[in-house]
């Protein structure tokens, strides 16, 4: 499986690159949510994690982008933040095409239901 992990983090990326390499999945890491957007646009990915804190350009900016630019991708998008989302913005989320949110950090079998969920969806 291929992932791109986009965390503002340098640490956080390296945890689950590391979790996922135990799985053999390939993970790309950046620490920018525009160049993510960028590499998302380029790239073919089955799996994005996304941190919806970001400095200079949000998740939800992320997002709201990718919805405008290739809005079948939103299907492939967990959010992994460490805030507790408030059931309107867990509804924001949904409303965009967002299915899935994990605290941080989260477990490699979370993130393996949430593949498979995401395969079901496909």
């Amino acid at each position: 499986m291929k992932v791109l992990h986009v965390d503002d983090s340098p640490e956080i990326c390296q945890l689950y690159a590391d979790m996922l390499a135990t799985e053999n999945h390939e993970v790309q890491s950046v620490n920018n949510g525009r160049e993510g957007l960028d590499l998302v646009l380029k790239n073919n990915y089955d799996l994005i994690l996304l941190d919806i804190c970001m400095p200079k350009y949000s998740g939800m900016e992320f997002i709201h982008d990718l919805k405008a630019e290739r809005p079948s991708e939103l299907k492939k998008v967990i959010i992994v933040s460490v805030l507790e989302l408030t059931e309107s913005h867990r509804n924001e989320l949904l409303k965009l095409g967002i299915h899935s949110v994990e605290e941080k950090p989260s477990t490699i079998q979370k993130l393996e239901t949430i593949k498979k969920d995401l395969q079901l969806r496909k």
